[in-house]
């Protein structure tokens, strides 16, 4: 019998999920993907109301690691979005393209299964609490391999604020 853990580790955030879609343009100064996902680098991060230092702060992240969304770009600047919705600029040199994930960080979310294969009927290996930062390596379309506290597995992309749904890299 395989005994399960459970991961429950969650990143404490206020306000409600912003709606994703997928990236349908690029931006000025990258020539990437607008929207798309990235990592919050440095700690402490700040984020501004506007594309300068000129403009002031609106909050600063004091955890490397944690999910934003890039939605918009101004030179060196880019407009970040939380999973909670809440949008504003941060210097581009303070986020990282490495891919985290917010575990179902949504408003009443029950725990989620880390399944040991890309299938419903795999066994699970974990269970991983609401709002837990996980790493992912890899999605389908459909799940994503991640890594969280020590376990690998995998959990559906739907389950996940991290990576657009039907999204494969």
């Amino acid at each position: 019998m395989m005994r399960r853990m459970i991961i429950s580790t969650p990143v404490i955030a206020l306000g409600l999920l912003a709606g994703n879609t997928f990236a349908s343009d690029v931006g000025r100064t990258t020539s990437l993907p607008i929207p798309r996902f990235v990592s919050v680098k440095s700690k402490p991060a700040n984020v501004r109301v506007g594309p300068s230092v000129s403009y002031p702060l609106k909050w600063i992240y004091v955890r490397r690691g944690l999910p934003v969304e890039i939605v918009a770009e101004f030179g060196n600047w880019r407009r970040i979005r939380d999973w909670a919705g809440e949008e504003g600029w941060m210097v581009g040199s303070l986020l990282s393209g490495n891919r985290p994930a917010l575990v179902a960080p949504w408003s009443g979310a029950k725990p989620v299964a880390l399944s040991s294969d890309a299938a419903e009927n795999a066994p699970a290996v974990a269970i991983v609490q609401s709002k837990v930062l996980v790493r992912v390596v890899g999605c389908d379309g459909k799940w994503c391999k991640v890594k969280a506290k020590g376990s690998r597995g995998y959990i559906r992309q739907t389950r996940l604020w991290g990576a657009y749904p039907g999204e494969a890299f």
